[in-house]
């Protein structure tokens, strides 16, 4: 079946300006469809949220699937799903229903999927019973179960031990959740989904994307496993990757601080097999806002795998940023028609005349309103002595609007620092420095009492 889902999550909705994020890549692959006849039960939930929209999206893309098998298991659109594989319709609301038997016909299918109304509230226990009994135990067929649902349970028992029961029947099962209004309870989809959960669950917020996800599933399953995996990772350059985690399967490399590849050499050839990799992130404050984690991720295998990966975004605080000015470059103007000009920098040396010395702080929970006083006072730390004044700052940050306190990020405070005489042969010498830091409130509502108030 090829590469059947690749997942790429994150493990924090929100992280503060510098902060750091999990992330885990996840690959799942099954064997060869043509070779491996399978029987594929799709759970489709028609309950109530899914009217509009949502609904027509799971029909197209459900139609979609069915099409895709079709082709695939015998190489020709003719209208029967062929290699001895099958496939079966379940759908839910308030209880769930059998629409057909595990079946060949695509017309049939199709027209079970069509049918589907919106109504009603949420049974998952229901659907994973009825798909679950369509399976013949005595079948050598692999099973498959395809739950797609954008709801939380509302009635019925909890799902968790039938979901269980169909895996303990040689089930796979792989969950597709909508999740437009957070109405999914993703901890539950986990725990239905094959292990590892991420390599067998698919969450989107646009029903638009459910026709990609369902055609996305069914592409790869005419497709033997997948060998020689290569897949770059290339991380927004907002973030920088810290360190890199040990595969469940292959190896793992650093190529950049924003890029790392993962090799695997085989996966899901001879059963259903998924992989994943966690490394970490780190933001490096260059950008704020909601921000998309990955750049690109480029994929390849020996089979031709079409693999698709989700672009989760990260919401980033510390959007508000003050840097003291830069000096302003000399103008030199060349009037029209010229073909040079000279221009006196006057006298240049190939040598060290000083450093400039640029720093960066961040002031934590500054309240709206409020001004800030900001001392900065450099020292130079000698070879033997005690550290030596080189220079202070004091800065006066403008009060920011935002409802709340907010972090306030002072980038490039910057010190001229002249280098000595007698640094004159060593032009590039070492040099250690420190700096402290001072800041209050210009602003405040303190008042003295009066004397007439104490009385």
């Amino acid at each position: 079946m090829g590469i059947t889902l690749a997942n790429k999550e994150i493990n924090a909705a929100e992280i503060n300006c510098g902060g750091q994020l999990t992330v885990r890549l996840s690959l799942a692959a099954e064997p060869d469809i043509t070779s491996n006849p399978t029987d594929i039960v799709l759970m489709l939930d028609r309950s109530g949220s899914m009217q509009g929209e949502p609904l027509a999206s799971l029909k197209l893309g459900a139609n979609q699937f069915i099409d895709i098998i079709d082709t695939a298991t015998d190489g020709l659109a003719d209208g029967q799903i062929g290699g001895g594989s099958r496939i079966g319709i379940v759908s839910f609301a308030d209880t769930a229903t059998q629409d057909t038997q595990l079946i060949t016909s695509v017309a049939a299918l199709k027209d079970a999927v069509d049918a589907l109304d919106a109504d009603g509230s949420t049974n998952h226990s229901d659907a994973f019973i009825q798909a679950t009994e369509l399976f013949d135990p005595a079948s050598a067929n692999a099973k498959v179960l395809v739950l797609f649902t954008d709801g939380r349970t509302t009635t019925g028992p909890n799902a968790a031990p039938f979901a269980a029961a169909a895996k303990a029947l040689g089930a796979v099962v792989y969950v597709i959740g909508l999740d437009g209004d957070g109405g999914i309870d993703e901890e539950a989809l986990r725990e239905w989904a094959s292990d590892p959960d991420s390599a067998y669950l698919a969450i989107t917020p646009d029903a638009a994307e459910l026709a990609e996800l369902f055609a996305n599933l069914a592409e790869n399953i005419a497709i033997p496993g997948a060998t020689d995996i290569v897949l770059t990772d290339t991380v927004a350059e907002c973030f920088r990757i810290t360190d890199v985690g040990t595969p469940s399967k292959g190896t793992a490399e650093l190529l950049d601080n924003n890029r790392l590849r993962w090799s695997i050499d085989e996966l899901g050839v001879s059963a259903s097999e998924g992989a994943t990799l966690e490394f970490t992130v780190q933001h490096n404050g260059s950008c704020s806002g909601s921000i998309a984690v990955n750049e690109r991720i480029e994929y390849s295998d020996a089979e031709g795998n079409i693999v698709s990966f989700p672009e989760p975004q990260v919401a980033v605080e510390c959007d508000i940023v003050i840097t003291e000015p830069c000096a302003e470059a000399v103008e030199v103007t060349m009037e029209g028609c010229s073909d040079s000009i000279i221009f006196d920098a006057g006298e240049l040396e190939l040598g060290s005349l000083g450093r400039i010395l640029q720093l960066n702080v961040r002031l934590r929970d500054v309240c709206p309103g409020k001004r800030v006083a900001l001392a900065v006072l450099l020292s130079e730390e000698g070879e033997g002595e005690e550290a030596q004044p080189r220079g202070i700052k004091v800065l006066t940050i403008p009060a920011h609007a935002e409802e709340s306190c907010r972090d306030v990020e002072v980038r490039c405070i910057k010190f001229v620092i002249p280098d000595e005489e007698t640094d004159a042969e060593l032009p590039c010498a070492a040099r250690r420095f420190s700096a402290s830091f001072i800041a209050n409130y210009l602003d405040h509502d303190y008042r003295c009492c009066a004397v007439e108030d104490a009385e």
